[in-house]
């Protein structure tokens, strides 16, 4: 295992496509939901106790070796907005193409030749955390900390925010992740016992709401 590939990973400059999304921070921004660092520090928290650690579950799944076919068929039944089911596998294809060419191996090709319009991005993360060495502990804390940083970076251009609140805000979260991570891998340990059904199914429904009515904006900084 090399610890080092978790950082090439979660890099933010890794060329997986998330710097052109916001997590639904920019429709919360519109709805005067984020105003400052301490409501950014509220949205990330409740992002991370749901969509995370659904996301976070899967990943880690996926990087303990459970079918990714069966896994993207129980991320679609665990995002009920088509907009974001969309946005999930348009991040996943584009996952998929940067892990193929940094990590190539035979459980990405069969991914891509299973899925080309692509799958969603937790299962691909963690199909590709396999493919580099890492764990499904890795795994689960990549997925759990893409939750809040995609909304902290988009806020900081959404809002002008000062870039060390918006860290300070990743910073304060830590001892959650480290929660969301621990979970999440468990969770993913029953599954491999007992099947997919046992993942959580944690959601923001207003999220949801959110994303549905943000894909039907004519102009927009980010696709979702």
């Amino acid at each position: 295992m090399s610890r080092a590939a978790l950082l090439v990973l979660a890099d933010g400059r890794f060329p997986a496509g998330g710097h052109a999304h916001s997590g639904g921070a920019e429709p919360a921004v519109e709805a005067g939901r984020i105003r400052d660092a301490g409501e950014l520090a509220g949205y990330c928290r409740g992002r991370l106790h749901t969509t995370g650690l659904t996301s976070a579950a899967l990943a880690a799944a996926a990087a303990r070796g459970l079918d990714p076919l069966e896994l993207d068929e129980a991320a679609d039944a665990r995002t009920p907005a088509a907009a974001l089911r969309a946005t999930a596998r348009r991040l996943g294809r584009q996952l998929l193409r940067a892990a193929r060419a940094t990590w190539p191996g035979p459980e990405l090709d069969a991914l891509a030749a299973a899925r080309p319009r692509g799958a969603h991005q937790p299962v691909v993360l963690g199909v590709t955390a396999r493919a580099a060495g890492l764990t499904p502990l890795d795994a689960a804390y990549c997925a759990a900390y893409e939750t809040v940083s995609g909304p902290a970076t988009a806020v900081v251009r959404l809002l002008s925010l000062d870039p060390f609140e918006a860290t300070a805000v990743l910073a304060g979260l830590a001892p959650a992740l480290d929660r969301v991570a621990e979970e999440a891998t468990g969770y993913a340990e029953r599954a491999a016992a007992e099947g997919s059904a046992a993942l959580p199914a944690a959601s923001g429904p207003l999220l949801d709401i959110m994303a549905q009515a943000h894909a039907a904006w004519p102009v927009r900084l980010f696709a979702s």
